[in-house]
């Protein structure tokens, strides 16, 4: 083993749009902070140093070059640093950006090869997190060229995320970390760097350079988030304290939403045909327009500047075309659109629609400006205390980020805060390197850490509740207890003593989290009511304690805002506190529900009703309690199924499951537990545990069915599968793919042999269960829909086939990740043949097209303008229901009903999906 001491302190501004490291000798008595320049390919064949490494990555086409780069390409053969940008802006849909952006997205699978967003399927993917990865292996590799006995995986290193990042995206960071070799880690907030690397310029003369200020906003407009943070100035004695009080909610709004605002533009000149660009085409477009905009936006910037969008393929010449951007338009949408002078009233408009572009969902409202004053409205409490009035505007202002590398956003910001403090201009810290103070600030705080002189205090910037219970039915009140308040210092421990959990052993548990980074003071242990507004949902807990007993062990809650800068979650044993079991983030899991709610008095009777059946003495029960058996727990519970609530249904599906080895004592138990388990674990996801549930219940797939010549059977066979379809995992939903494709493949169906399966394990409802395996390879997606169409263009294919085609090639997953849709040139080429049924006559044929059409506002995802148009029309000739026209026309969040058309039946009631 490697024990060689660290001898550097390096920090990593690991950006959306740039990677920044600088560093410092720990035996240096100054410890003068150096960058440390990047070496890279800044053009094909051509190597050199620069003090920026571009956040991006190019992935070439097979051939494309030689591996004469050595270790300055990726492992995966992609090309890193200045070079990838010149090729992207010139290529279609190889260009990888905003990879960071993508760690804090929750809808997609962080660890799924989804990136380059919209590429086709000759150009090679990889995950978000490999992509920040291969950023930090990358600043490795070339450290230990550099340094080869100082191993950048021993130095002390600091890396920085955005104070808004959630626990999820912090234990990504972390993760992209590990992956990188970097096992020894901090994080650090990037406006506390930016201070701490203020600081150090200010050493010895902090307290007059600060002046009377008492509080400092410090705007970190990056490439891709807005951060914000509030810090108290108290002065006394000595240098001031500096307390941090606030930090904003995660923002995806910056530089890069300025890019693509001039990209729209330009795209708008550019379309000679009306026609969207493709994603491909507007990720080369943005970058000549991010270009464009640096230079225009400069002190000695041109008139105007030409953006070129390059031809593909035969095209290259003949496609090429190009427009103007102007200085005075440059600067109109960065300052008006971006920074507009609003007043301090103004807030965000909430009712707007969010931008989706590239698959990234950019923030709604793209006045920076109402975001700053909706931050200082919501820590008015605290502003207040530290200037002791009224007042919550701060009075001193530090500027970071590539953006302000503009005199002209500098200013435009300096006077937003002058109105809002009546004409008083705020003191503007100065930051003559806005792109490369984070780093150097990370190795300040390094510096101050060792020294143990750490300057900015306020301990952790949100405050964590458990939610712990809901009250009552459409309008829930939840409620959740504070295990962490907001402030808690570093490696301080705060253990939940007040309450207890009994975890049984061999049993996974989830609990649910919320941060708040408002300004209530809570207490730990306190019970809070929780609202949508000011809590914000937290990537699910879990933890599952080892063995194979039934034994239950009495825990308590231990919270820790740890020495790394992320939230630590323990379950300590009562009886033994030295008995401790981590509880991790599962990142790539979703619950919307609490772990527990009210349930109905009757419940005992329910179970006693199910046990009489597929329970250890339903033998001496009367024959006839299977088939009244729905019907008495109705009768017992006081309400229609259609009513039983979710945390009902899964405790009764606890009970079948307890049960399901009766099932086979006729086929009428059989078929009767199908129903009901199915019934009550539907749609599989969206409760805690449930992906635990669906686990233990595909273990009954290599079973099968007892009586395998009960039609009724099969049928409820299919139905189980497809009910709990969002909980199974992809290998599972492959597996009963393969298991049905013969009976839908027409090729393989005219075979005598598996026509008459397929007549008796019920054709209709294979097809319905297959369109509901959203987590299969685009490429049996595609396959399954084609064999549809086939059918679907003889008489006597029945109408369940027309939504399972409008469901699999659905442009809104239900419950699949959005980078497993269908691509929409396959789309349209099945529309087209849609186009030519008669939609007033096959009502159904209409359904499947609203659903291949349904706008989502992803260009990588949606048909061409031109082809929904058609479509269109052809609902409104049809007078199909006004609901189907405006899922075409617009982005349609849709309601319960709407879903249950097209989750195929009703969600259980108060399920709701995030």
């Amino acid at each position: 083993m490697n024990t060689t001491a660290s001898q550097y302190l390096v920090g990593i501004d690991l950006g959306t749009t740039h990677t920044v490291v600088a560093y410092a000798a720990i035996n240096d008595p100054e410890k003068n902070i150096r960058l440390f320049e990047v070496q890279q390919l800044v053009a094909p064949g051509e190597v050199a140093e620069r003090p920026l490494l571009p956040s991006v990555r190019y992935h070439p086409a097979q051939g494309e070059f030689s591996d004469a780069a050595g270790f300055l390409t990726a492992e995966d053969g992609a090309i890193l640093g200045e070079a990838a940008r010149v090729l992207g802006a010139k290529s279609q849909g190889r260009l990888l950006t905003s990879a960071k952006s993508w760690l804090s997205h929750a809808s997609v699978d962080h660890t799924a090869a989804i990136l380059p967003w919209g590429s086709d399927e000759s150009v090679f993917k990889v995950s978000p997190l490999e992509a920040s990865a291969s950023y930090l292996r990358h600043v490795r590799s070339v450290w230990e060229q550099r340094f080869p006995q100082a191993p950048l995986s021993r130095q002390n290193v600091v890396i920085t995320v955005p104070a808004s990042f959630d626990e999820s995206a912090r234990s990504l960071t972390l993760r992209a970390a590990q992956m990188a070799g970097l096992t020894d880690v901090r994080l650090l907030e990037e406006p506390q760097a930016v201070v701490y690397d203020w600081l150090r310029r200010h050493a010895g003369s902090v307290g007059p350079s600060l002046g009377d200020s008492r509080l400092l906003l410090v705007c970190d407009v990056g490439g891709g988030t807005t951060d914000l943070t509030l810090i108290k100035i108290e002065h006394g004695e000595g240098e001031p304290k500096l307390t941090r009080i606030g930090v904003g909610d995660h923002l995806m709004l910056g530089g890069d939403n300025i890019d693509l605002a001039l990209a729209h533009l330009a795209e708008s000149r550019l379309r000679g045909d009306g026609k969207k660009l493709s994603a491909a085409d507007l990720s080369q477009l943005l970058e000549q327009c991010r270009i464009a905009k640096e230079k225009l936006l400069a002190d000695d910037a041109p008139e105007q500047m030409a953006v070129t969008l390059l031809g593909g393929g035969s095209k290259l010449i003949g496609g090429t075309r190009s427009t103007f951007l102007t200085r005075e338009e440059v600067k109109d949408i960065a300052l008006e659109g971006f920074l507009p002078l609003s007043g301090l009233q103004e807030l965000p408009d909430k009712k707007r629609s969010g931008v989706v572009e590239f698959g990234l969902p950019y923030a709604a409202e793209p006045a920076i400006s109402k975001h700053i004053a909706a931050f200082l409205q919501l820590h008015a409490q605290a502003a207040k205390a530290a200037f002791g009035s009224d007042n919550i505007v701060p009075d001193a202002l530090l500027l970071n980020g590539g953006v302000f590398r503009s005199q002209t956003m500098v200013q435009r910001v300096t006077a937003l805060l002058t109105a809002w403090r009546g004409g008083q201009q705020p003191l503007l810290l100065g930051n003559r390197h806005p792109e490369l103070a984070v780093a150097y600030g990370a190795v300040s705080y390094a510096v101050a850490r060792q020294d143990k002189k750490l300057k900015i205090g306020g301990g952790a910037a949100r405050g964590y509740f458990l939610l712990v219970d809901t009250i009552g039915g459409k309008d829930a009140v939840k409620r959740g207890v504070c295990i962490l308040p907001k402030g808690s210092e570093e490696g301080h421990e705060v253990l939940l003593s007040d309450r207890q959990f009994a975890l049984r052993v061999g049993q996974p548990v989830r609990f649910n989290l919320l941060s708040n980074s408002g300004d209530s003071d809570f207490k730990p242990g306190e019970i809070v009511e929780l609202d949508d507004e000011r809590f914000h949902s937290l990537p699910p807990l879990a933890v599952a304690f080892e063995g194979q007993q039934k034994a239950e062990v009495a825990v308590q809650l231990a919270a820790t805002h740890t020495e790394v800068g992320t939230l630590r979650l323990q379950c300590v044993a009562v009886e033994d506190a030295n008995q401790r079991w981590d509880v991790e983030f599962q990142i790539r899991k979703k619950a919307a529900m609490p772990m527990t709610a009210d349930l109905p008095a009757q419940l005992p009777q329910a179970i006693d009703k199910i046990q009489s059946v597929f329970g250890p003495k339903s033998k001496q029960i009367d024959p006839k309690a299977v088939k009244t058996l729905r019907a008495d727990l109705e009768k017992v519970l006081g309400m229609p199924r259609g009513e039983w609530s979710t945390p009902l249904l899964r405790e009764l599906f606890a009970v079948l499951a307890e049960g399901v080895k009766y099932r086979r004592r006729s086929e009428q138990h059989e078929r009767l537990w199908l129903s009901l388990a199915g019934f009550c674990l539907r749609p599989g996801f969206g409760y805690p545990l449930d992906d635990w549930r669906a686990e233990q219940l595909w273990k009954l797939y290599p079973e099968g069915l007892q009586f395998v010549n009960e039609k009724q059977n099969w049928a409820e066979w299919w139905t189980l599968w497809r009910r709990v379809a969002g909980g199974l995992a992809a290998d599972a939903q492959q597996r009963l793919f393969n298991d049905i494709a013969k009976f839908i493949d027409p090729a393989a169906a005219r075979q005598a042999g598996v026509v008459k399966q397929a007549a008796l394990r019920g054709y209709e409802d294979m097809v319905r269960l297959a369109a509901a395996l959203e987590r299969l390879p685009v490429a049996d997606k595609i396959r399954l829909g084609e064999w549809l169409l086939k059918r679907l263009a003889k008489p006597g294919e029945p109408e369940q086939s027309w939504w399972a085609l409008g469901r699999i090639g659905s442009r809104i997953p239900f419950h699949g990740n959005n980078h497993d849709v269908i691509p929409a040139g396959t789309v349209a080429d099945w529309l087209q043949q849609l186009l030519t049924v008669d939609w007033k006559k096959q009502t159904q044929a209409g359904f499947a097209a609203t659903l291949l059409a349904r706008r989502c506002d992803d260009r990588a995802r949606d048909i061409d303008e031109d082809l929904r148009a058609l479509v269109l029309d052809k609902l409104k000739e049809a007078k199909a229901p006004a609901i189907w026209q405006e899922m075409v026309a617009e982005f349609k969040q849709l309601d319960e009903s709407q879903e249950k058309q097209i989750f195929g039946e009703a969600l259980p009631p108060g399920l709701r999906l995030i």
